[in-house]
């Protein structure tokens, strides 16, 4: 009966694995978060050369020389909240308006840009376009899905130099 207790605990011993990321006392040291990369909603994180993040997104063609998408005044909001990105460390956001890399930002801020009752024309909107270059970096980080803290896993991979290797880099 002994050597049947004894056994049974030697297993249970051996069984059980301790992970040493959660052992330290005090000082509690984050899971590695690693992107997901497939069909699905994605999580794009951008820089800026200003600060635009108040300003709204409007996408140009390859060529920067026609407006191929923008939005509709009453797409910047989603119930009362308009879709600003979210601020991340060293200036870097979360998208949450649908950009690409031929981005570029209008002189109007989401409250102004959401009391248009009627767009203006292709040519002043193109017109409105304070930099056809914006963009510094632009990265692609996987499915929304994956993460299970979107801003504090993102602000871990800035903070430790792993946006672009851990991310695919768009721009």
């Amino acid at each position: 009966m002994k050597i049947l207790l004894y056994t049974i605990l030697i297993i249970t011993f051996l069984g059980c694995k301790t992970n040493s990321k959660m052992m330290h006392s005090k000082t509690e040291i984050k899971s590695e978060f690693v992107p997901e990369f497939a069909a699905g909603p994605h999580v794009l994180v951008y820089k800026t050369k200003a600060d635009y993040n108040n300003l709204v997104p409007i996408i140009l063609s390859e060529d920067k020389t026609s407006i191929v998408s923008y939005p509709d005044p009453g797409d910047i909001k989603v119930s009362s909240v308009y879709t600003l990105p979210t601020p991340l460390h060293q200036g870097y956001v979360i998208d949450n308006r649908g950009i690409d890399k031929n981005a570029v930002f209008i002189n109007k801020t989401y409250k102004d840009y959401s009391k248009f009752t009627e767009l203006p024309s292709l040519k002043e909107l193109f017109n409105l376009i304070i930099d056809k270059e914006p963009i510094i970096e632009l990265c692609d980080c996987g499915l929304k899905s994956a993460f299970t803290n979107e801003v504090e896993q993102l602000n871990e991979l800035i903070d430790n130099n792993q946006l672009r290797t851990k991310c695919k880099v768009i721009k």
